[in-house]
């Protein structure tokens, strides 16, 4: 009883009452009726203001702080109580709301490092897997030279072929996982120059122009010829970014499909729109295909090559240039990538 709010109040407004009773009965002319409702009044007043106070001011925020405990423990934050202290005039709703805070925040580190820790495992197991392709492809041609083969010129000059290929392809990986490395870290910085737009497309497609006709695909360009579309960017950077995804959509489309590259202007920015005709991206892979060596199809995608760190190169780019790449895609039909740049603006005035 001693341990709740009304035993507590019960004893205090009692004590109360008594000195009460003990001060007036010092007067003369107290009386023993006037002692009596005295005594009432101040037990009935102090038991309920003492009550009141430590079930809403004390106990109740002590259970609180208990149930908010209890979640920590549990490590159940999903429904965490009010962090505002409502001007309360109670130290302990200040004292739960900092533990509210402190428990918020240690839980978003702890997700963090926990995301963090997953990725790093992830991370591992793609590069161990990427990386082991081509080292097991040389290793083995270069074994069999080594066994006898070397003596055929002829399966000498295939093999060695076969290895430097394959050591074209770990190069290309490491240097794209350097190139993904150093934008991540801001090493890389960005030279800004103005240029035009539709002349780069144009140098991509005619340098991409020869794989697309191996496998009957067709680029078409969508702009005014007339027109320029001056933006301010790294120029080797956006090539890049425009280089990766029409080769995309050419490489994941099908025999007799089209890629359609369309130049727009807005009041501001230009925007780029990359459609092919291919196979098209699930709605579940759709938000994890710029994360490194992520593959929609990995059996298909092992076959066609690539580092599967170009689109994750893409996105460091664009948010170089306070740009994003965005995507949408229906399986069977095809995908559209889209992003903007800035329109010049001197350009601007002259349009």
């Amino acid at each position: 009883m001693l341990t709740t709010s009304r035993g507590i109040s019960l004893i205090l407004a009692i004590a109360i009452s008594v000195l009460m009773a003990a001060f007036l009965s010092l007067m003369p002319e107290v009386t023993p009726m006037v002692l009596v409702v005295a005594s009432g009044l101040t037990f009935s007043v102090s038991y309920l203001l003492i009550n009141i106070t430590l079930e809403f001011l004390v106990f109740r925020e002590i259970g609180n702080i208990y149930s908010l405990l209890e979640k920590i423990q549990k490590k159940d934050l999903s429904e965490l109580p009010d962090k505002s202290l409502r001007a309360s005039l109670s130290p302990l709703r200040k004292i739960n709301s900092v533990i509210n805070s402190y428990a918020m925040a240690r839980q978003k580190e702890i997700d963090t490092l926990q995301k963090t820790a997953e990725f790093r495992r992830e991370f591992i197991a793609d590069i161990s897997h990427e990386l082991k392709t081509p080292i097991f492809a040389t290793q083995g041609y270069i074994h069999t030279l080594l066994d006898g083969a070397i003596e055929d010129k002829q399966v000498r000059m295939k093999f060695l072929k076969r290895a430097a290929k394959s050591l074209d392809s770990l190069d290309v990986l490491v240097q794209d996982l350097l190139t993904l490395n150093q934008m991540e870290s801001g090493v890389i910085k960005f030279n800004f120059t103005d240029f035009d737009l539709k002349d780069l497309v144009q140098e991509v497609v005619d340098q991409l122009e020869h794989k697309a006709s191996k496998r009957d695909v067709v680029i078409k360009l969508d702009f005014d010829p007339e027109k320029n579309y001056i933006t301010h960017a790294d120029r080797p950077k956006i090539y890049r970014v425009c280089q990766n995804l029409i080769f995309n959509g050419v490489n994941y489309n099908h025999n007799g499909g089209e890629v359609k590259v369309s130049i727009k202007t807005h009041k501001n920015s230009i925007q780029v729109d990359i459609k092919d005709t291919g196979q098209g991206i699930p709605p579940e892979d759709l938000k994890r295909i710029f994360e490194r060596f992520y593959r929609v199809e990995k059996s298909r995608s092992k076959e066609k090559g690539g580092t599967g760190l170009g689109l994750a190169i893409v996105k460091h780019i664009l948010e170089g240039h306070k740009s994003k790449i965005s995507v949408s895609s229906t399986v069977g039909k095809g995908s559209i990538f889209s992003f903007s740049l800035p329109l010049e603006k001197e350009k601007k005035a002259a349009d």
